[in-house]
């Protein structure tokens, strides 16, 4: 039986990530930072299977320390500050966590055993300022964000780790990724709990930034078996991973509304304290090398992801109120 060891396991990718390698017949390990840390209690519920395993992405001891022990033959670095605007707040925290981390892990890999084969969760928003589109793994990085740029030195030192060392080291610049497990924080999120809310008389506006604002979104659950195909190839490469269609925060929010029989354009509001100082504009994928080597593609397109997250929030709320809640 393989064994895997999963960073950021309380995330939404390390939920779908968890299930996928389980149903792999992977003996999988996530690694939490803390015992009292209140996200542990999701991931006993939703993969009780798992072993949870103590380690943080700050402290190269504990990371020795994890691998050593469960020893697996593959691991996959999804643990980060992913909440773009967090990192503008949290700028270093973001380079220690999102960026250094990275090296640490790899570190311990290259210390306790080098045939490990290491998963690296790059981002789409590495490209940033974007003058190409789509993006592909050949289009140059111009972040954003402290996050991107944080994102941007986890991805070259996984690519020297593999020159260096010839670890088995893949990154997989995933475009954004959604799914009813998203966080609360996320935009899109965010605009399908709302309508939700709205559609049910809980909430009567949602406020937001810049509606302009495009992306590539996709499902989580698709891109978790990217990740997984990286690492089963021969020989290690980057892989980008997206849908190869873009669409504004405002057709999120069209799409969304109208689900629910609503004019998103009757309860959305702008805000500008929701602009970051500096914003990505133009997001999107060209997934055609995954595609080619991995023979991976998505199987949820747009509207259907957008439906499948306002009908949970749906379901969430009306069993948070007891059914109590009176759609509009």
């Amino acid at each position: 039986m393989k064994k895997a060891l999963v960073t950021g396991i309380t995330g939404q990718d390390g939920l779908y990530l968890a299930e996928y390698l389980l149903g792999q017949g992977y003996d999988v390990f996530g690694m939490i930072r803390g015992q009292n840390n209140p996200r542990r209690a999701v991931v006993e519920q939703a993969v009780p299977q798992v072993h949870i395993i103590d380690g943080d992405l700050l402290d190269q001891g504990s990371l020795i320390a994890a691998i050593s022990k469960t020893q697996p033959e593959e691991v996959y670095n999804l643990g980060a500050i992913s909440f773009v605007p967090l990192s503008f707040k949290q700028p270093a925290l973001t380079g220690e966590v999102t960026g250094l981390g990275v090296t640490r892990m790899l570190e311990a890999i290259r210390i306790v055993n080098p045939a490990i084969r290491f998963y690296q969760a790059s981002s789409s928003e590495m490209f940033g300022a974007v003058t190409v589109s789509p993006q592909d793994e050949t289009t140059s990085f111009h972040p954003r964000s402290p996050y991107g740029v944080a994102k941007v030195y986890g991805y070259y030192i996984t690519l020297n780790y593999r020159e260096a060392y010839g670890v088995f080291a893949c990154n997989g610049i995933l475009f954004n990724h959604e799914s009813p497990r998203r966080g609360l924080d996320f935009v899109t999120r965010k605009i399908t709990r709302a309508a939700a809310r709205i559609k049910l008389g809980l909430e009567k506006k949602l406020k937001l930034g810049n509606l302009e604002a495009r992306r590539d979104w996709g499902f989580a659950g698709d891109y978790v078996r990217a990740m997984h195909l990286m690492l089963q190839q021969t020989k290690p490469d980057d892989y980008v991973i997206g849908s190869g269609q873009s669409h504004t925060v405002r057709d999120f929010c069209d799409a969304a509304f109208r689900h629910l029989g609503l004019d998103w354009r009757e309860y959305v509001a702008l805000d500008q304290e929701f602009n970051r100082p500096s914003e990505v504009d133009n997001l999107s994928a060209d997934f055609s090398k995954a595609k080619r080597l991995l023979g991976w593609e998505p199987t949820v397109r747009f509207p259907e992801l957008v439906r499948m997250m306002v009908d949970a929030d749906l379901a969430d709320i009306k069993r948070e109120t007891g059914g109590r809640a009176a759609s509009r």
